[in-house]
């Protein structure tokens, strides 16, 4: 049993912004099963909610140096599901219900170092502090930096997990000197320095003993001048302590046999049949001609260029002019929100838009829709397409990052695959695969076979766990 220490700007449920907060709200506990000592550190959010802080206990205050500036740390106890966390109080940086704001970089270094100055007080040494993306990205630093000779810290090993490059927390040398207090000899080329300014993802990448992403596919991608947000030499360097492991998704929330947010539940035995009453239940709420053989497209996300919305943009009259239902829930770039509203506005039978965060609606969506569209520019892992697989929804996929790695296509011939995807990035070759997606719906056998296969796939943590697992093992030996 190792004792982790993980260290991350949100954890599900108690506050979450996207797929880090889903990470970190599941792996824990499937690591606490399999029996390691987990521990969580977060800030105390103002948004998180009151059932959990009502539970919370206060341990202990301290004073975190910042600069020359000392500020107050209180420490909030709470064990859940087999996992201790610790919540990091200060009215002034967590106090408000934002997990990020504009003076993060101030926010995070408070952060990141009352992560480890609070360890002396909880008298717990971790042999692993597993930090993940920027906002812990100086965490390994400071150790390096402040600890390596206190007798309490020596020894203990880091991971440094990156859920998405392109977010960096690039500021400037001279803020980031100030709040960290950090010498001038940190911010070199092969340390923190970045085209003139401090870097602290490149940090957490350069003073962690192993790296990770969140797929094999996305780890060898960054490596690359493509995908690799320029940091592609550095993590070519570090290709032998590099690691690509799947995440996977919590089947408590995600479970059409279980879900209480969706009309009717169903499972791989019932689906055919049930799937159907919740398309035509989903078509009454959003106002769509009801036609339970209709095909639905669902698009659950954020409307961002990274996943693939200019595709759909170049595309959209063509999928109009199709025999299609098209439902879309998310909100994101202004440009992008307007093209859904007018094409629904233009298109009521066809088109549902949902600009809005939805949980509720999205389970409804997952569990209604035939398929799922996920063009994504790139996709360091992707959950939708895994939730999809659950609620027996195929989707349509570009071949980048975790969607390679789970949708396999379907091969006619043999029977095998659990969905489509296409690989140039552009949107005739997307509608070209939704075309041929389509046509095999119309197929009932075929389809029904696809349904079958993607309801069978286990994507639960307990597989990634054992391959953090094993991970941890071979950085402890």
């Amino acid at each position: 049993m190792s004792k982790i220490l993980m260290c991350s700007s949100e954890a599900a449920p108690f506050a979450k912004s996207g797929g880090l907060g889903d990470v970190l709200g599941a792996l824990p506990q499937a690591l606490a099963k399999i029996g390691h000592d987990v521990r969580v550190v977060l800030p105390k959010y103002g948004c998180i909610p009151f059932e959990y802080l009502e539970k919370m206990e206060f341990k202990f205050f301290i004073y975190v140096p910042l600069g020359w500036r000392r500020k107050y740390c209180g420490v909030f106890e709470l064990k859940k599901d087999g996992v201790t966390y610790y919540f990091i109080d200060n009215e002034y940086y967590f106090g408000d219900p934002y997990l990020y704001k504009w003076n993060d970089l101030e926010r995070f270094a408070f952060f990141d170092k009352a992560c480890l100055e609070i360890l002396t007080e909880l008298d717990f040494k971790p042999q692993i502090i597993h930090t993940h993306d920027w906002q812990t990205g100086m965490i390994p630093v400071l150790l390096n930096a402040y600890y390596i000779n206190n007798e309490f810290y020596r020894g203990i090993k880091t991971v440094f997990t990156i859920h998405n490059l392109r977010y960096q927390g690039i500021y400037s040398i001279d803020t980031v000197e100030d709040f960290f207090s950090i010498g001038n000899e940190y911010f070199t080329n092969d340390k923190l320095e970045f085209h003139g300014c401090a870097n602290l993802l490149k940090g957490g990448i350069v003073y962690s003993d192993y790296v990770t992403t969140v797929s094999p596919t996305y780890a060898e991608e960054i490596k690359t001048p493509l995908g690799g947000e320029k940091l592609d030499g550095l993590l070519s360097a570090r290709s032998n302590s590099l690691f690509g492991i799947l995440n996977g998704i919590d089947y408590n929330v995600y479970n059409p046999k279980t879900d209480e947010h969706i009309f009717e539940k169903y499972d791989a035995k019932t689906v055919l049949q049930k799937k159907k009453i919740n398309k035509i239940k989903l078509q009454e709420q959003l106002g769509l001609p009801q036609d339970g053989e209709k095909a639905m497209i669902g698009i659950i996300s954020r409307l961002v260029d990274q996943k693939g919305l200019d595709l759909i943009a170049a595309a959209m009259s063509e999928l109009m002019s199709m025999d299609i239902q098209l439902v879309v829930v998310g909100t994101g770039e202004s440009r992008y929100e307007e093209m859904f509203r007018q094409t629904a506005w233009y298109n009521p039978q066809k088109m549902s838009a949902n600009i809005m965060f939805s949980n509720d609606l999205a389970h409804k969506v997952y569990a209604a829709c035939d398929i799922f569209l996920m063009p994504s520019m790139f996709e360091p892992c992707g959950l939708s397409q895994l939730i999809a697989f659950k609620y027996g929804t195929i989707p349509v996929v570009r071949e980048t990052g975790g969607l390679k790695d789970t949708v396999i296509p379907y091969n006619e011939y043999t029977g095998e695959g659990n969905g489509f995807s296409f690989s140039p990035y552009n949107a005739s070759d997307m509608m070209y695969i939704l075309r041929m997606a389509l046509g095999f719906f119309a197929d009932k056998e075929i389809w029904n076979k696809l349904i079958t296969n993607a309801m069978k796939l286990d994507f639960s943590w307990k597989a990634s766990a054992k391959k953090y697992d094993e991970m941890y093992a071979n950085l402890l030996k």
